[in-house]
């Protein structure tokens, strides 16, 4: 897991990724409290990925992994929601689930590299 800053990681870019084009998809959303919501579980992803690369312990960088997981799977929740509500198209609802099953995914690995750091 050598990285030098939180751009480089992979699940931050695609995170970010996903966050600008539900940002982009949800510009002329009509349910405020619905977009409000989605978003802010979107963008809490890639942001608590940077918070925890950023900080100074491993420690610190797990509890945020941890933070964003739950993140994803608020959104999951959401996505689901909207697309059974008709607020959200199902093909890309169902994208997106996909995507965020793999970055979740991806930060269990990074949770358990830290683990298996912080246990030697």
């Amino acid at each position: 897991m050598a990285y030098q800053s939180f751009e480089d990681l992979e699940v931050w870019k695609r995170s970010t990724r996903l966050s600008v084009e539900l940002t982009n998809y949800l510009t002329d959303c009509s349910d405020y409290a619905f977009k409000n919501q989605v978003l802010r579980s979107a963008i809490s992803i890639p942001s608590n990925i940077a918070e925890g690369a950023e900080r100074q312990s491993d420690k610190e960088f797990r509890y945020f992994l941890n933070v964003a997981k739950g993140s994803a799977a608020e959104l999951r929740t959401q996505l689901y929601i909207g697309m059974e509500t008709k607020i959200l198209e199902k093909e890309l609802c169902l994208r997106m689930i996909k995507e965020l099953k793999e970055l979740s995914s991806m930060m269990q690995g990074l949770i358990k590299s830290i683990d298996k750091k912080l246990n030697t």
